[in-house]
């Protein structure tokens, strides 16, 4: 009696299947033509499997880009200008030289401090050649010792004086060292009269001019390195918990261009007015359309919760008669249309929601011309 039950459910089924297929057909070519179509030659078709994917719910969230250098070049030290060699726009690399401060006035105190560092020196030397001819009088004072010719105030004297003669030396030896310091400090300043850039980039501003007075820390540019951009966006406080170091997002910029991004920070200050946190991403730009800007808009794709796995078709496979959407079924060598419930996009496929199984082939490529029944061939997957 089971297998007469198991039998008769089967058949139910298949008779269930069966009717959805001609229903299918006949909304798609109307009932008189489903016949002639079993009569076509064999079609050469793509499929693809039905297949479990991992879906996550996304929100947009309005994002800039920043450069992770820019600011002003200060002069390091101060002079008129002599001579500017960049202009706003203008591209340059670590090194490349942006203006040049007259260095008449360094040259000369460098010069000057040379002099004093030679001076020096040769006191020094004038000092250990005298504490030298102290120590030999002390030795030859210290021969006499056991001779009638030995005083012993004169010794005491000779003792005195090598210990002065080495203090003398200690003291020249501090100011030379003191003069040499000075010399380093003004070559210093020499060679930061030409003013270099620190780092490549676009300068942005001009703030000098020829003949303008430089003091130490005074703008001469504005720069920004545009070669190395990050996106940040304000994310509500409630969705960082899903942003861990690390993880990829998509970016879509205004030219509506599609690139990747690393989860690389999410700043731990939270704006009390709109509950944001700032987050930045390491982006991974390609094909643009454009060139990239500093503040351009960009918009962060996302996750809004824990990814789910869902049923999906390939977007290729969806065929349109009448607002439903159909796809064909490669079923026992023919092309069996059936409708279908689809869900949200996932990626270049959609979540399906009613008229397909995992695992079954559906017709990706050759899918426009197909009629439901119609002999096909598979010549490859999709």
């Amino acid at each position: 009696m089971s297998k007469r039950r198991n039998g008769c459910g089967r058949l139910r089924h298949g008779l269930r299947s069966l009717a959805v297929v001609a229903v299918a057909a006949a909304l798609w070519l109307g009932e008189g033509a489903v016949e002639g179509a079993a009569q076509q030659p064999p079609a050469v078709v793509s499929v693809d499997e039905v297949r479990m994917e991992a879906m996550a719910q996304t929100v947009p969230v309005i994002g800039r880009l920043v450069a992770r250098r820019a600011g002003e070049v200060a002069a390091r030290t101060a002079g008129p200008v002599a001579a500017l060699h960049v202009y706003v726009g203008d591209r340059v690399e670590t090194g490349d030289p942006i203006a040049e401060l007259d260095a008449i006035r360094l040259r000369a105190e460098r010069d000057r401090l040379a002099a004093i560092v030679n001076e020096a020196q040769a006191q020094v030397e004038r000092l250990v050649a005298q504490s030298a001819l102290h120590r030999q009088e002390l030795r030859r004072l210290e021969g006499l010792r056991n001779s009638a010719a030995f005083s012993q105030s004169r010794f005491e004297d000779a003792r005195q004086q090598v210990i002065i003669a080495e203090s003398a030396i200690g003291t020249a030896d501090a100011a030379r060292l003191s003069a040499a310091a000075s010399l380093s400090l003004a070559e210093i300043d020499l060679a930061w009269a030409k003013i270099a850039a620190p780092y490549p980039g676009v300068v942005t501003l001009v703030h000098t001019e020829v003949g303008a007075w430089l003091g130490v820390g005074a703008r001469v540019v504005s720069m920004v390195n545009d070669q190395d951009l990050e996106v940040e966006a304000d994310v509500p406080s409630s969705r960082v918990g899903a942003l861990d170091s690390g993880a990829q997002v998509s970016v879509v910029l205004d030219d509506g261009t599609e690139h990747t991004a690393i989860v690389r920070t999410v700043v731990p200050e939270e704006n009390a007015l709109t509950r944001t946190r700032r987050v930045r991403f390491t982006p991974r730009f390609s094909a643009l359309r454009k060139p990239l800007a500093i503040n351009q808009s960009a918009t962060v794709v996302l996750p809004a919760g824990r990814s789910r796995q869902v049923l999906t078709v390939h977007k290729d496979a969806i065929v349109r008669n009448q607002g439903q959407a159909f796809v064909y079924v490669a079923q026992d060598g023919a092309a069996q249309i059936r409708p279908v419930q689809l869900g949200a996009a996932v990626g270049g496929r959609f979540e399906v929601l009613g008229g397909l199984g995992p695992g079954e082939p559906v017709v990706v490529r050759g899918n426009e011309r197909l009629r439901p029944g119609q002999a096909i061939t598979v010549g490859g997957a999709g």
